[in-house]
């Protein structure tokens, strides 16, 4: 079984409030759009559990999408913006998604690694997020050959609040046994047009950050009492530990977006 990094854990005991925990997003309020288009996505480094501390994003490493096992690179489309959370500002991206055919889409990025100061570490979230067009499954269940990355076990796209999620942790393609999860809800979906945070609609709860542990198939299984976007992060689950010289998290991220049944 592989351990918890001490990077992880020095960046879970460093959270002063509840649920604090930062999480990379790759942002768009529909995860099924309707007609063919350029999907516009906002990518920013944030605290979303309470519309919290917004951090610098650097020029991404990778950013790109899968298509029916196709790799297409969506890094010409990033745009710099800056991000205006609600107690400071900072540099993130925009870009463009092009939905043309029926079928998932997953987006990934692989970001530059954030120096976080107050710890002497650096932060690398290397998140997923998923789209479809037309209701049609094409490989939403499939890895992209990530460092680390999640591996949906529900298809990802129609999740319905009350019912559960369950993800495969992948560490250099292996499943990642008794590793930790955090889980946090979306309190203030960012402004599209504003590049700034919506009305927030939930607070964090009491006992500090949500947490799931994989099981020894690296399975973890969260039942989702809320509509709207909740995001999972393993830190400290990539194969790498050092980034110029210093202490490195490298961590897995997904998101997605709960519906109400109606």
């Amino acid at each position: 079984m592989k351990p918890i990094f001490a990077a992880a854990a020095a960046a879970s005991l460093a959270l002063a409030t509840p649920a604090a925990a930062h999480f990379q997003l790759i942002y768009n309020p529909e995860a099924n759009p309707a007609a063919p288009g350029e999907l516009p996505l906002k990518l920013i480094f944030w605290h979303p559990f309470d519309n919290g501390h917004v951090m610098d994003m650097a020029t991404p490493e990778e950013f790109f999408v899968v298509f029916k096992g196709e790799k297409t690179d969506l890094a010409p489309s990033l745009k710099p913006i800056v991000f205006k959370g609600a107690d400071n500002e900072a540099a993130a991206f925009e870009a463009a998604l092009p939905v043309r055919r029926n079928g998932d889409y997953i987006v990934a990025l692989v970001p530059a690694p954030y120096y976080e100061a107050g710890e002497d570490i650096y932060i690398q979230q290397i998140a997923k997020v998923f789209f479809n067009k037309g209701g049609i499954p094409t490989g939403w269940s499939e890895p992209l050959g990530l460092k680390t990355e999640f591996v949906p076990l529900n298809k990802p796209t129609n999740v319905i609040a009350g019912s559960s999620f369950s993800a495969q942790l992948l560490s250099n393609g292996a499943p990642l046994p008794g590793a930790e999860i955090e889980i946090e809800y979306m309190a203030a979906e960012p402004d599209m047009a504003a590049n700034a945070p919506g009305p927030v609609t939930a607070a964090p709860p009491p006992g500090g950050a949500i947490v799931a542990i994989t099981d020894p198939n690296g399975v973890f299984t969260f039942a989702i009492p809320k509509p709207g976007f909740w995001g999972f992060a393993a830190l400290g689950s990539g194969p790498d530990a050092e980034h110029e010289g210093k202490e490195l998290s490298q961590d897995a991220v997904i998101w997605v977006r709960a519906y109400a049944m109606e």
